[in-house]
C-alpha cells in the first residue's frame, strides 16, 4: 500500500477509533442531480471525518460548503475552432493527474459513469506510482439511458471492468448494469444517504405563511424537470387533489420541462396556486413546510428526493420504479403506485392530507426507516471500507 496513506484518531462517520486517512479525489457533476448532490455531500461527509478530499467538476457544486480538508478543483477545457466540442474528459483526466503529482491521491472516486469513468482511468495511468484506485458509482441514467447507446456501451463497458471497483446506488440498478455490461465482478450496492444532524423535520410557520394559508395542504416536488420526472403529472394529480381540498403546489428546482409543467397548470386552471421557486441550494427549510412529496417519475435509479424527504418527515407519494421499492415501503412508510396513474397519486395525497392519524404513522415509519438504513453514519464508511479494499487489490 502506498505511504501516503496515513493514521488518525478521527471519530467520524468511519466510526469510532483510530482509522486510516484517506487522500480521495472525488468526481462529479456540479448540477442539482442525484449524483451531483450525492458526490458533494460524500465529499462533505469524508472531509468533516479527517480524510483529505480533492473535488472536480466543470462548475461550482450548488451545495458545495467549504470546510477543512476538502478542496474543489475547477475543470475548464479549452476551446478551439477545430473541435467539434470542449474536450472536458481530456482536461477532467489532465488536472486530476496534475493534482496527484503535488499531492498522491489513493483513490479516485467518479460519479456517474459518462464521462467521468473514462476520464478517472486515464487519470490513473498517467499517474506516478503507486497509481490511485479507480472506483465508479453507476446513479441511474448512466445505465438506463447512455448505456444504450451504440457509441458509448462498448467504452462504458470497458471503463467499468477496467475500474477497481464498480459500486451501484440500489441492487436494482446493481443488477441491471451486471447484465447489461456481463461484468466478471459483482457489483456492491452502496444505497444513497443523507446527514441527520441536517436533514430533519425543521418546521417553519414564517416560511410556509408566505405560500400556504393554514388549511391548505402543501404539497412539494423537487428534480432537474427532466422528461422522466413527468412533471406534468405532478400538476395533474395536484389539480385533481385541489378540486377536493384547499391545496397548494412548490416546485424546487429547474429544467427543460418547467415550461410543459406551467402550460398544465394554467390548462387545468390551477396556475394561481402553483410556485416555481427554482433552484434552491438547501431544499429542508421547503421539506420543512411541506405535508406532501410527489415523485411520479418514470425510472428512478435510487430516488434521492424522496429519501431526503422522508429525512424531514414529509410523506412522500412515488412511482413503483427502478430502485424506489428499496428506498420507500408502500403502505409504510409512503405510497408507491404505477407511473402515469395520477388519479391514484391525487387519491393517496388526499388521503394524507384528511388522515392526520395516517400521516403522522407514515411520517414516523419514513424517519425510523432512514435512520436504519440510510444515515450518513451507517453508509459512508461503506465506502471508505470500498476504497480500502481496492487499493488493497491494486497494490497488495
Amino acid at each position: 500500500a502506498a505511504s501516503d496513506v496515513h493514521q488518525s484518531q478521527d471519530r467520524g462517520v468511519t466510526g469510532a477509533g483510530p482509522k486510516r486517512r484517506l487522500r480521495v479525489g472525488l468526481v462529479g457533476y456540479p448540477t442539482p442531480g442525484g449524483s451531483g448532490v450525492v458526490a458533494t455531500e460524500l465529499a462533505h461527509e469524508l472531509a468533516r471525518s479527517g480524510h483529505e478530499v480533492h473535488l472536480f467538476s466543470h462548475d461550482v457544486p450548488f451545495r458545495l460548503n467549504r470546510q477543512p480538508g476538502l478542496v474543489y478543483h475547477a475543470v475548464e477545457p479549452p476551446e478551439h475552432p477545430v473541435l467539434l466540442a470542449a474536450p472536458y474528459e481530456m482536461a477532467l483526466a489532465g488536472e486530476i493527474a496534475k493534482v496527484h503529482e503535488r499531492t498522491p491521491l489513493d483513490v479516485i472516486h467518479a460519479h456517474f459513469a459518462v464521462p467521468h469513468a473514462t476520464a478517472a482511468l486515464v487519470a490513473a495511468r498517467m499517474a506516478r506510482p503507486p497509481r490511485p484506485a479507480v472506483v465508479v458509482t453507476l446513479h441511474g441514467s448512466d445505465v438506463t439511458v447512455l448505456a444504450d447507446d451504440p457509441a458509448l456501451r462498448r467504452t462504458l463497458a470497458y471503463a467499468l471492468a477496467e475500474a477497481d471497483a464498480v459500486t451501484a446506488v440500489s441492487a436494482w440498478l446493481a443488477g441491471l448494469a451486471a447484465s447489461k455490461f456481463a461484468l466478471a465482478r459483482p457489483v456492491a450496492v452502496i444505497p444513497n444517504f443523507v446527514n441527520l444532524d441536517v436533514y430533519r423535520p425543521q418546521p417553519d410557520p414564517r416560511l410556509r405563511a408566505r405560500y400556504a394559508g393554514p388549511d391548505e395542504t402543501v404539497v412539494l416536488h423537487a428534480s432537474n424537470f427532466r422528461p422522466v420526472k413527468r412533471v406534468v403529472d405532478v400538476v395533474r394529480a395536484f389539480a385533481r387533489l385541489s378540486r377536493r381540498v384547499p391545496a397548494r403546489l412548490l416546485f424546487v428546482g429547474e429544467g427543460p420541462d418547467c415550461p410543459a409543467a406551467y402550460r398544465e397548470a394554467v390548462a387545468e386552471g390551477v396556475a394561481e396556486r402553483v410556485t416555481f421557486l427554482g433552484v434552491q441550494p438547501q431544499i429542508v427549510p421547503w421539506l420543512g413546510i411541506a405535508d406532501v412529496f410527489l415523485l411520479p417519475s418514470a425510472e428512478e435509479g435510487f430516488g434521492l428526493s424522496a429519501l431526503e424527504a422522508m429525512a424531514c418527515g414529509v410523506p412522500v407519494v412515488a412511482t413503483d420504479v427502478g430502485g424506489l421499492p428499496e428506498v420507500v415501503e408502500h403502505g409504510v412508510s409512503g405510497f408507491l403506485l404505477r407511473p402515469g396513474d395520477v388519479a391514484a397519486m391525487a387519491e393517496a395525497a388526499l388521503r394524507l392530507s384528511l388522515d392526520r392519524s395516517l400521516a403522522a404513522r407514515v411520517r414516523e415509519a419514513a424517519l425510523a426507516r432512514v435512520r436504519e438504513r440510510f444515515d450518513a453514519r451507517l453508509v459512508v464508511p461503506r465506502y471508505v471500507e470500498t476504497y480500502l479494499a481496492a487499493r488493497r487489490a491494486l497494490h497488495g
